[in-house]
């Protein structure tokens, strides 16, 4: 059964004076889908998502979210419909904890009006605790709930990079751009991480899309993937398809053995 899209680019392109970053791309993401983004070095991927997140204004084409052209809204505005971005580096308060910081990421759907912040109504009271105990289920679902009040610094690299992610879901968020998540980890940290992925794609049902250099992590996670060659499209499908494809493997794996 065919998935309902949520994400279209048309004919999306960034030059950046005379070099095209990103050539007119045509992509179509489904709804709960998990999609992994992939190619060599400066093939355009995290462009893509800058361009997504708003983070980049494209040179020409058109951005669809929900049947909502985006293409000329500001990040904020972007994240408010429920776009969330997740960067190569950890962006985390660094003199915050970890409950903190995810705490600072719901505020996108967390009210103060005027009367509530010089009085201490039963309202806010309420409300304050609904919101601690939802931003420390989140911390349970990305396996820190017991770090809870460390300083972010203190969390070794690959808790950062969870904490990263529930920062990103306290935004409440319908799709997250994850743009190397597995950066920097180890082996143990690694599945980790592709588990975390994977259950809050399947539990929240949230569409993710991964630009991702460990290729055998994408073959495990994704379920589609598109692959970008200086800026194009090259080919999308199954995952173990586009690997083995010979373009793909010429533009960017080497040979198939490395793959495989």
């Amino acid at each position: 059964m065919a998935r309902a899209s949520i994400l279209e680019t048309q004919g999306l392109s960034r030059n950046f004076g005379g070099l095209a970053a990103v050539q007119d791309l045509d992509l179509t993401v489904g709804e709960g889908e998990i999609l992994g983004l992939i190619g060599p070095n400066g093939a355009g991927k995290s462009t893509v998502l800058n361009l997504i997140d708003g983070s980049l204004r494209p040179t020409r084409g058109r951005i669809i979210f929900q049947g909502e052209d985006i293409t000329r809204l500001a990040p904020h505005r972007r994240a408010k419909r429920g776009i969330a971005r997740v960067f190569q580096r950890n962006a985390l308060f660094r003199s915050m904890t970890a409950l903190d910081n995810v705490l600072t990421g719901s505020f996108l759907h967390t009210y103060r009006g005027p009367f509530s912040v010089v009085t201490r109504t039963l309202e806010r009271v309420r409300k304050d605790r609904e919101l601690m105990d939802h931003c420390l289920e989140l911390l349970e679902l990305v396996g820190l709930k017991d770090k809870s009040h460390e300083l972010a610094p203190s969390l070794p690299h690959g808790s950062q990079r969870q904490l990263c992610v529930a920062v990103a879901l306290a935004s409440d968020p319908k799709i997250v751009l994850l743009d190397e998540p597995l950066t920097g980890m180890n082996a143990e940290e690694t599945a980790a991480m592709i588990e975390l992925i994977k259950t809050i794609n399947a539990s929240k049902g949230l569409t993710v899309i991964v630009v991702e250099h460990n290729i055998k992590a994408v073959l495990g996670l994704c379920e589609r993937t598109v692959v970008l060659n200086y800026g194009c499209k090259l080919i999308e499908g199954e995952p173990r398809v586009c690997v083995s494809d010979p373009a793909v493997i010429e533009a960017y794996l080497g040979t198939e053995a490395d793959v495989l």
